[in-house]
C-alpha cells in the first residue's frame, strides 16, 4: 500500500462533518516508508468512519418521501425534443416533472429541486447550478443533455450552449462509472452496459447488495486503471477529476439510496440501482433504454437536517484518497494507453502549490477551486461577450463555496497550463 503526500492537506477542508483524525495526516505522510505508520493510518479511517456513523440521521416517512405518482408519475421522454444526458438523476427528476420535462432548467431550478428530491446540499447545489449555466448554458439556464432549442438565441452568446452532454473536461470527466470515455468511444452520455455490468457484478447477492461508498469507490479504482489501460487520451484534471470525478461515485450512494427507519443512512440495492440507471433484464442480458431512468416506488430520500453539503463531499473526496492516491494525480496518458504522466505541481502553480505546501491548511481544496476560476476564462471565450462578468458570477460562486466550507486560500498569481500540451485529452480542460 502506498500513500501520496499530497492527500493530506484535503483531510484539513472538512468542516461541518466530523473532523478527519488529526493523527492521520501525520500517519499518511509517513506510510509510504512506514509500516506501522501505514497500520495506523488504516486505524485512523476505520475511527473516522465509526464517529460519522454515530450521527444522530433520524428518518421520517413523511418528509422523506418523494412521489413518483400523480403530477410526478414518470413520462418518457421524445429524446427529439427532451434533453437527457449523462447525469441518472437529473433525467431521473425530468421524467418525473420535477425539472422541465425538456431538460433545460434554470439556476433556482437545479437548487430546488436537487434538495427536495435527493438531500443535496443547498451549497452544493447551488454551486454546481451557477458552474453548469456558466459553462453548460446561456448564464442563467442550461441542459441536462446536449444543445437544446429551449436555450434559444441569448443575448451576451456567440455561441449554441452545448449543455451536460458537451462538457467534457468542464463538468464531465473520464473515469464515469457508466458512461464512457469521451475520446475512447466518441460519447460521453451513453451507458456501456459492460461497465454496468461490471459494477452491478460488486453486489451479486440481490438479499444483501448495497452499493455503498466502500463498494463504490473500490470500483472507481478498477475504472481509473481501466481508463489508463484503454483510453490514449485520458485526462485527470484538477478539477473536472478531482472534484467531478469522485462525485460521479459518491452522488450515486449518496442520492440513490433508499432511507428508511431501520437503515437511515440508506441500502441502495440491485433494483434501486437498475431503476434509476434505466437498466431492465438481469445479468447477461441488460438492456439499457436511454433517457428513461426512473425514481423508485417507495423511496424516500436524505433526512432532513443531513444533506449531502460540500464539506460533506470534501471529506469523502478525502477517504477516497487515503485509499486510493492516484485519484489526486493531475496528468494523463500522452496519446497511447499506459502512459500516464504527472504534472509538477509547483511548475504549474508557480511555486505556491508543490508536495510540501500541499500539507499546509487547505491548500488541497483551494488549488481545485483556483485551477477552475483561472480554466473558465479561456472556457468563456469565443461565445460570451461579457467574460468578465461571467467571470465574476463564478468568482462569487467559489467565494461562497469556500466560505461555507471555511476554506482560506492562499494567493494563486500564475497557473502555467502550458503543462497540459503534452496530453492530447487536456482540451477544455477545467
Amino acid at each position: 500500500m502506498r500513500y501520496s503526500s499530497a492527500i493530506v492537506s484535503a483531510a484539513l477542508c472538512i468542516a461541518e462533518v466530523a473532523a478527519f483524525p488529526a493523527a492521520a495526516i501525520e500517519y499518511a505522510a509517513n506510510a509510504a516508508r512506514d509500516a506501522s505508520a501505514a497500520a495506523k493510518l488504516e486505524g485512523a479511517i476505520a475511527d473516522y468512519k465509526a464517529s460519522r456513523a454515530k450521527r444522530a440521521v433520524g428518518f421520517n416517512a413523511e418528509e422523506q418521501y418523494v412521489s413518483n405518482q400523480g403530477d410526478h408519475a414518470f413520462v418518457a421522454p421524445n429524446l427529439a425534443v427532451d434533453a437527457r444526458g449523462p447525469c441518472p438523476g437529473l433525467n431521473a427528476m425530468a421524467n418525473h416533472g420535477y425539472l422541465p420535462h425538456n431538460g433545460v432548467a434554470n439556476i433556482e431550478q437545479f437548487i430546488e429541486q436537487t434538495y427536495n428530491v435527493f438531500g443535496m446540499g443547498t451549497d452544493l447545489g447551488a454551486f454546481l447550478a451557477v458552474y453548469g449555466a456558466l459553462i453548460d448554458g446561456n448564464l442563467e439556464s442550461w441542459s441536462i443533455g446536449g444543445p437544446n432549442p429551449a436555450l434559444g438565441p441569448v443575448l451576451g452568446l456567440l455561441g449554441t450552449p452545448q449543455g451536460l452532454s458537451g462538457s467534457h473536461n468542464k463538468y464531465e470527466s473520464d473515469v464515469s462509472p457508466t458512461r464512457p470515455d469521451l475520446y475512447e468511444y466518441g460519447n460521453d452520455y451513453k451507458v456501456i452496459l459492460s461497465q454496468f455490468e461490471q459494477l452491478f457484478a460488486t453486489q451479486p447477492d440481490p438479499a444483501t447488495a448495497n452499493y455503498d461508498i466502500p463498494t463504490l469507490t473500490k470500483f472507481r479504482a478498477a475504472r481509473f486503471q481501466q481508463s489508463i489501460e484503454n483510453n490514449p487520451h485520458f485526462f485527470n484534471g484538477p478539477f473536472s477529476g478531482v472534484l467531478v470525478q469522485p462525485a460521479a461515485y459518491t452522488f450515486i450512494y449518496r442520492f440513490m439510496a433508499n432511507k428508511s427507519a431501520e437503515y437511515p443512512e440508506g441500502i441502495l440495492n440491485q433494483e434501486v440501482l437498475k431503476s434509476f440507471f434505466s437498466i431492465t433484464g438481469e445479468p447477461g442480458s441488460f438492456v439499457w433504454t436511454e433517457g428513461h431512468e426512473k425514481i423508485p416506488d417507495n423511496w424516500y430520500k436524505r433526512a432532513i437536517g443531513d444533506e449531502y453539503t460540500i464539506p460533506y463531499f470534501l471529506s469523502e473526496v478525502v477517504e477516497a484518497a487515503l485509499q486510493y492516491p492516484q485519484f489526486l494525480d493531475i496528468g494523463g496518458n500522452t496519446g497511447t494507453t499506459n502512459s500516464f504522466t504527472g504534472v509538477d505541481l509547483q511548475d504549474l502553480t508557480g511555486g505556491v502549490f508543490n508536495g510540501a505546501t500541499l500539507l499546509e491548511g487547505d491548500n488541497l481544496a483551494c488549488f481545485v477551486f483556483q485551477s477552475l476560476q483561472n480554466a473558465v476564462p479561456d472556457l468563456l471565450k469565443g461565445w460570451v461577450t461579457d467574460v468578465l462578468g461571467a467571470v465574476q458570477k463564478l468568482d462569487d460562486a467559489v467565494s461562497k463555496a469556500k466560505g461555507d466550507a471555511g476554506i482560506t486560500c492562499p494567493e494563486l498569481r500564475r497557473f502555467d497550463r502550458s503543462q497540459f500540451e503534452k496530453f492530447p485529452g487536456a482540451t477544455n480542460v477545467a
